[in-house]
């Protein structure tokens, strides 16, 4: 399916010109773990001068709130990371909140159904919860076994008659979508291994997560992503999305999580190591860089450091291949 532009289509890039992005999710503040990410992207694009978008991923207006939208540009700012296009200085491919792009998926979306490539899903929450038996594959969750696919018209005609609501579901293909990734080499996966037939919208009407980000990747001109390892489920829908669609493809590099001092993923319920808390305890950003540049084997004594003195340096191959670990005294000099 050849793409069709939409406001002129992607912005034009030099071949050999990297356009990364940092897409924050405005669903709470930035931790620990989120900065450690977007401090690695920020760097692998600033290493190679490239164009830096920041696009903030607040599609599902039931978890996104505004004033979780401006304290994450606040606290990037307060972290030494700046941007070259985004939701405050603007740019050639914006809008760059998601909430404000949804006319943009929803004409892809109709493309794709209108090539015959998605089909009606009527299966509830909680039908998919009794079906989530099978072992789950990092955050894709129980393949999809495809109750839907084969659905008659007149099957379909009579679900939504009873007031059943549907979502939108992608025919994937059997074949394998094979990449290689910066970090962690060649891949290959089957999209059954990473959900099966996976949703392109909700059943309440919003866009899924997969769409936008693949379709703003391509509008934007981006062409290197560097993300958490536990989104690596999601790149081969993504790369399938882009293919359908016409769009190329970006790099990716899939780097280590940032964990507790217990091993588990810094997340969100993790508050005392938001960035909005470490800043209200008087912590110096300089010193949370320098924890973040070490854990990266960027900065072996940890010594205080802004993001810019981490340039000269930097290479994405330079990285660990492990999960790193932030323990209590690291916690307490950030402080101190």
């Amino acid at each position: 399916m050849p793409p069709r532009g939409h406001e002129g289509g992607p912005p034009q890039q030099p071949a050999d010109r990297i356009c990364g992005r940092l897409a924050p999710s405005p669903t709470g503040y930035a931790h620990l773990g989120n900065a450690w990410a977007f401090l690695l992207a920020w760097l692998a694009v600033r290493a190679r001068k490239g164009v830096l978008i920041l696009r903030l991923e607040d599609i599902d207006p039931q978890r996104s709130r505004p004033e979780f939208a401006t304290a994450l540009l606040e606290d990037l700012r307060w972290l030494g990371l700046d941007w070259d296009q985004g939701p405050d200085v603007g740019g050639p491919a914006g809008p760059y909140e998601q909430s404000r792009r949804t006319a943009v998926y929803a004409d892809v979306l109709a493309r794709l159904e209108a090539a015959g490539l998605t089909y009606p899903c009527f299966c509830t929450r909680k039908e998919l919860r009794l079906l989530a038996a099978a072992p789950h594959v990092d955050d894709a969750g129980a393949p999809y076994p495809g109750i839907c696919r084969e659905l008659s018209a007149e099957q379909r005609e009579a679900l939504l008659r009873a007031g059943r609501k549907a979502a939108v579901r992608l025919r994937c293909a059997a074949e394998r979508v094979d990449f290689v990734d910066a970090l962690l080499g060649p891949q290959s996966f089957c999209l059954v291994e990473c959900g099966g037939d996976f949703a392109l919208r909700r059943s309440d009407g919003v866009l899924a997560y997969q769409l936008a980000v693949a379709v703003d990747d391509a509008l934007m001109g981006v062409n290197q992503v560097v993300r958490g390892r536990d989104i690596l489920s999601s790149t081969p829908r993504q790369i399938a999305l882009l293919r359908l669609l016409g769009y190329a493809v970006p790099s990716y590099a899939h780097i280590p999580l940032l964990l507790d001092g217990e091993g588990q993923r810094l997340a969100k319920r993790h508050q005392s190591l938001s960035l909005r808390v470490l800043r209200e305890r008087g912590a110096d950003p300089r010193r949370i860089v320098g924890l973040l540049a070490r854990l990266a084997g960027l900065n072996p004594r940890g010594w205080s450091v802004l993001p810019a003195e981490l340039l000269p340096d930097f290479a994405l191959e330079r990285l660990p291949g492990a999960d790193q670990r932030v323990t209590d005294q690291d916690l307490r000099r950030l402080a101190s």
